[in-house]
């Protein structure tokens, strides 16, 4: 009988001791993982090369871009080329401003 109660005085024991020790690991490998936050979207140039749609600040990419598809977006206005090759935009109103 009291080889039965050691026994089982000493698995109470280890299980007291080795359960926290259980706990506090699990729980540091899950603090320890970190969430990694994506950048915000950026087009890469070759995107934006192939894309006149996407406005730039890059002026040579913008003379590049009217050059292939006969227009481009600089600094959030859109420009075009005319017949003659003239540059311009549409304002606000409807009217075509050459540049």
């Amino acid at each position: 009988m009291t080889n039965i109660l050691l026994i089982l005085f000493s698995l109470i024991v280890v299980f007291v001791l080795l359960f926290p020790l259980f706990f506090y690991s699990k729980r540091n490998r899950r603090l320890d993982k970190k969430t990694t936050i994506s950048p915000p979207y950026l087009p890469f140039l070759k995107e934006k090369e192939f894309n006149p749609d996407i406005s730039t600040d890059n002026w040579d990419l913008h003379k590049l871009r009217l050059g292939k598809f006969r227009r481009s977006q600089y600094k959030g206005l859109t420009f075009f080329v005319s017949s003659e090759n003239r540059i311009y935009y549409i304002s606000d109103e409807g009217d075509k401003v050459y540049c």
